[in-house]
């Protein structure tokens, strides 16, 4: 039998079969080793580089030995031509992908140290692989041999009736750029809306603010509604917080000595209690006689707003010891009635 007739049908599956077994063996072996030499290294870009690779170099390799296995087949030109452009149209594809997911996780794997520049939220991210995806498809289709200018102004033409269709969808989606952008609700902050939900917020979608609640609920928020109520951020400008807690004392106690003692149990629950400040100065402030004792506030500090608790829990538990101990009375809510006899 004639080699060249053996060739034409044996050597493009060997062909194929080999890149797909150097795909495998490059995921595998030659990544592998490129992420251990990578890992060594100060930077993080090319973490990231190796491991957007390391997901698409078995499909790139099979389309590269699909590619020189097409060269030893006999194929009409039509045909040859149609698989070569169905080829390229994969590649681009695969490449506009790969330049996705590497933008996408090269700004999660930074987005610490470039949060003042860029606000880290899903709908960022999202946001720039839409983007690579909308100008890869272009490119594509320009590839093939379409024209893009008739859809561009097709896409014009339907987009008012596409917004009037979506208002609420585009309002939430504007808002979650405003939110963004403006930075004063970022996700990781603790804040509370008006309507009375608080808590964490984990994410900035498209369409919605996720916010986790100390009870470990979430709870969904449109952006159009977050963008438009009054939210307190217990997180900014920074997230220490003044912790407030309120005291009072009988008329008989030496107020020197309660501001003396009072001050020291402070001083102790900043230092020894974790979440407290231990660099902050507590002090208290006298500013009522009430009917049955004196009052005054107690001015704490906390690290972040949930730290507050704790700081409260410690010092009322010792402040009342030391009270004890030095005889100072925390008086029950009385009340004296005179009697007119007639």
């Amino acid at each position: 039998m004639d080699f060249t007739h053996l060739a034409k049908w044996f050597l493009p599956p060997i062909i194929i079969i080999a890149s797909l077994v150097l795909g495998r063996f490059c995921k595998k072996w030659v990544i592998s080793k490129l992420l251990d030499l990578t890992s060594k290294t100060k930077l993080r870009f090319d973490d990231v580089l190796i491991r957007s690779l390391k997901s698409s170099v078995v499909l790139w390799c099979l389309l590269l030995g699909i590619y020189i296995a097409l060269n030893f087949v006999s194929l009409p030109d039509k045909i040859l031509a149609l698989t070569q452009k169905i080829l390229l149209v994969l590649v681009l594809f695969t490449a506009f992908l790969f330049l996705a997911r590497f933008l996408s996780d090269l700004i999660q794997i930074y987005e610490d140290k470039i949060k003042g520049a860029l606000p880290g939220a899903s709908i960022f991210k999202n946001l720039i692989k839409g983007f690579v995806l909308v100008i890869g498809f272009l490119m594509i289709l320009h590839t093939i041999g379409i024209s893009i200018t008739p859809l561009i102004t097709t896409l014009g033409i339907g987009g008012l009736a596409v917004a009037l269709a979506l208002q609420d969808t585009l309002a939430n989606l504007f808002a979650g750029l405003h939110i963004v952008a403006t930075k004063k609700v970022r996700p990781g902050d603790y804040i509370k809306i008006e309507t009375g939900e608080e808590g964490y917020v984990t994410d900035i979608t498209w369409r919605d603010t996720t916010i986790r609640q100390l009870p470990n609920n979430i709870v969904i928020i449109p952006n159009s509604k977050l963008a438009s109520a009054i939210v307190t951020n217990y997180y900014f400008p920074e997230r220490e917080l003044a912790v407030l807690v309120q005291v009072g004392v009988s008329y008989d106690s030496d107020l020197e000595k309660v501001e003396k003692v009072t001050i020291e149990v402070a001083k102790e629950v900043m230092q020894e209690v974790s979440g407290g400040v231990p660099e902050f100065n507590p002090f208290i402030r006298y500013h009522t006689f009430d009917d049955f004792s004196i009052n005054f506030t107690v001015i704490l500090r906390a690290k972040e707003f949930v730290d507050q608790y704790l700081v409260k829990h410690e010092f009322v538990k010792r402040l009342k010891k030391r009270y004890d101990q030095e005889g100072i009375e925390i008086p029950f809510p009385i009340r004296t009635v005179f009697l007119k006899k007639d």
